[in-house]
């Protein structure tokens, strides 16, 4: 069935009809925002139609200007026939988010086919129309913000920040949307919010419509920042490292587990060597460090040499030690130099530096606050030491005021 467009006002704000429910009733759709903008978000408030606390976020956005660049299309639901009924099926006793074509299976509620179901083909017409570079599904009630469908999980750690949800994975669910959009549409970035059991309140609605719009920028400012040129260097990180690198984690931090999933801060070093090879030599061996002496070997994700070249040598997946209470939640750039006024006087590494810093920090929507020198890491809100005697430990690098030109660079950085 074509859409029929209703337009509600000047300018480009618009609302339609995308299709019909079982029963006939319409499944509504608005857009606001600019026509040319470069970065479509969609956002559904529900698909269960007894998981309604999403119209409230719907509302709050429709009330809302999107800023320049951002198109945004909400659909209140598409289950109107279950939210008439308060059920969880549409009316044909279906569940629409086990209808969809991405490992689709005949269990349950699933429907006879994939896209059996006349909601979740007017679902399908929209999303090939839009293209939506990011897509929000709310779902009631595990209080928690999924990134289990392989959507960007900066986008998806930035928003359970935003709202004081958590962000975990719920597991693999036959032919959902979600997981439908990420694999059809991999230019997408499509996750659920489930919200708390109830009506959300005035206020937690705004939370989630500011998230949205929050959201969405860290997504145009990381589609719209391209990457540094990047050299693979990679140091030795078997199982050894990664078994070492989780007994540090459950020692230090009280986290069972080698891999870096919650970045929130950048850590800026000094190598006090003069070339790039003593770095990668110094981190390269798992043997306990000279200072402190514990397992995993030191060492750091990036070094920036002085010409300007920027080498990674531990993934960005992994805990890295290079900073005492913030190992867990940081990564480490390392720069190449015997002082920080050198690494300053050297431009071409100081343009690099900005350039991955800047790149990383709109990839996973840190603040620039929380780009620190060595030397501020007792000053980080996210430092966290389990053992006493190293809770007031750090280094000379990168001090303050070294750190705040270096921010003021980044700040200003196109």
């Amino acid at each position: 069935m074509a859409a029929a467009a209703l337009v509600l006002g000047a300018g480009d704000a618009h609302a339609e009809s995308i299709g019909r429910s079982v029963q006939g009733r319409p499944i509504k759709m608005r857009v606001t925002g600019g026509s040319d903008a470069a970065l479509r978000v969609m956002v559904v408030g529900s698909i269960h139609g007894n998981e309604t606390a999403g119209h409230a976020v719907i509302r709050r956005l429709r009330a809302l200007e999107p800023p320049d660049g951002m198109r945004i299309w909400t659909v209140r639901t598409v289950n109107p026939d279950g939210v008439a009924a308060g059920t969880r099926a549409n009316a044909r006793g279906i569940d629409l988010n086990r209808n969809f074509p991405h490992r689709w299976r005949r269990a349950g509620h699933s429907g006879p086919r994939p896209l059996s179901e006349p909601e979740s083909r007017a679902v399908r017409r929209l999303v090939r129309r839009v293209r939506p570079d990011v897509t929000i599904w709310y779902h009631q009630a595990l209080r928690l913000v999924d990134y289990s469908s392989a959507a960007d999980r900066a986008l998806v750690r930035g928003y359970a920040r935003r709202v004081g949800l958590p962000a975990r994975r719920i597991g693999f669910l036959s032919g959902i949307a979600t997981r439908w959009q990420n694999t059809y549409f991999p230019r997408t970035s499509a996750f659920v919010v489930e919200l708390p059991d109830g009506r959300l309140s005035p206020a937690g609605a705004t939370r989630h419509a500011r998230a949205v719009l929050a959201v969405a920028r860290t997504a145009r400012r990381a589609a719209t920042t391209a990457p540094p040129q990047i050299r693979q260097w990679r140091i030795p990180f078997g199982p050894d490292r990664k078994r070492d690198m989780r007994r540090y984690a459950r020692r230090h931090y009280g986290i069972d587990d080698h891999r870096l999933v919650d970045p929130r801060v950048i850590v800026l070093h000094l190598s006090v060597t003069d070339t790039a090879r003593a770095v990668f030599n110094t981190f390269a061996p798992n043997r306990p460090d000279a200072e402190l002496g514990e397992l995993p070997g030191v060492c750091t994700h990036y070094v920036v040499a002085k010409n300007g070249f920027v080498f990674q040598l531990v993934s960005r997946r992994l805990m890295c030690r290079h900073a005492v209470g913030l190992n867990h939640t940081s990564f480490g750039i390392e720069h190449v130099g015997r002082s920080e006024a050198g690494v300053f006087a050297h431009r071409r590494q100081l343009r690099a530096s900005v350039a991955l810093v800047g790149w990383l920090r709109d990839r996973y929507g840190i603040r620039t606050r929380d780009v620190i020198g060595h030397n501020e890491s007792l000053r980080s809100p996210y430092h966290r030491e389990r053992v006493e005697r190293l809770r007031r430990q750090t280094h000379a690098d990168f001090p303050r005021r070294y750190a705040r030109r270096y921010r003021a660079l980044l700040t200003n950085r196109p």
